[in-house]
């Protein structure tokens, strides 16, 4: 490895990730809580970017990186990183799909668990010294089906985890799973709007593009059983949230769980405020142990592309 690579991190990760990079010999610069307007300064020292979903890498932070070779991105979306703009000044764009894979997959089943045995307000309850027992009445997954949009690192843990729950299977995605996979799950691969009309339970876990915004809009959750509930841990513009607060205020979703927004943080609250929605603040791949192996693979994708140059 020729020179010794200077490497901004730009978000809070974890600390095995820098010192693996700077026992390497790389130049670490950590600076987590860093603005845009700060990133857009001093970019053009540094030869390879490291962020999480916080710091936004627009064109022209792109533009003003001169030595950028690199962007690592830690975690599974690309949303927040200008591809366009990455690939046409040749800056290499990387990501640690793999790394949040057991963390979303285990939230968005307690999200669904949640949902379907009122936990939350359940708690909300019994926090007022209220004794609502004959309330909340919910229903077991097992016989149930579950329509899993996508079926990446996270949407194969979901569906294998809600199969052991004794929940049929259903699967969207753009091209047909291995057979392998719909063999172990017993799962039946079938067209969106298929999967919106049989389930009880739509999961949703896809990448974020022009192409997936809004996917999920008026006429789609107008498809879904009445009394259906659906989970967003993947992205949130993917739904329309106009759409999903009518849908959810008509009784037409008996609830949502999302662990996403089309804003984050968001600035409307109406949606999250609703009794039959449960929510939290984008914490998919907020374990000890996603956020050590993201970073840890990261550091090796970055020392092997240096290495490799």
């Amino acid at each position: 490895m020729k020179n010794h690579p200077k490497v901004l991190v730009c978000d809070p990760i974890d600390s095995e990730g820098v010192k693996k990079l700077e026992k390497a010999g790389f130049k670490v610069d950590v600076k987590p809580t860093i603005s845009n307007d700060e990133l857009n300064k001093i970019v053009s020292k540094y030869d390879a970017l490291i962020v999480r979903s916080r710091t936004k890498v627009t064109k022209e932070i792109i533009e003003a990186g001169t030595q950028l070779k690199l962007i690592g991105r830690i975690g599974v979306g690309l949303d927040n990183v200008d591809l366009k703009a990455a690939e046409e000044e040749s800056i290499k764009v990387v990501n640690t799909p793999e790394a949040p894979a057991e963390a979303v997959a285990e939230l968005a089943l307690g999200l669904i668990l949640a949902l379907t045995r009122n936990i939350p307000q359940a708690d909300h309850s019994m926090k007022e010294c209220k004794w609502i027992k004959s309330k909340l009445a919910g229903w077991e997954l097992k016989g149930k089906t579950l329509g899993t949009i996508g079926l990446g690192n996270i949407g194969e843990r979901v569906a294998k985890l809600a199969k052991a729950f004794g929940m049929n299977i259903l699967i969207t995605k753009r091209t047909p799973p291995d057979s392998a996979i719909l063999k172990e799950l017993e799962a039946e691969f079938v067209p969106l709007s298929e999967l919106l009309k049989r389930s009880d339970v739509v999961t949703i876990h896809i990448p974020y593009t022009a192409e997936t915004h809004h996917m999920i809009g008026e006429k789609e959750l107008q498809l879904m059983k009445k009394g259906a509930y659906l989970v967003n841990t993947s992205r949130g513009p993917i739904i329309d949230e106009n759409a999903l607060l009518k849908a959810l205020q008509s009784e037409k979703l008996k609830g949502a769980a999302l662990d996403v927004y089309e804003l984050e943080p968001p600035t409307d609250w109406t949606l999250m405020q609703l009794p039959n929605v449960v929510c939290t603040p984008h914490i998919g791949a907020e374990t000890e142990e996603a956020q050590k192996t993201g970073a840890i693979l990261m550091a090796d994708k970055v020392i092997s592309f240096f290495t490799k140059s």
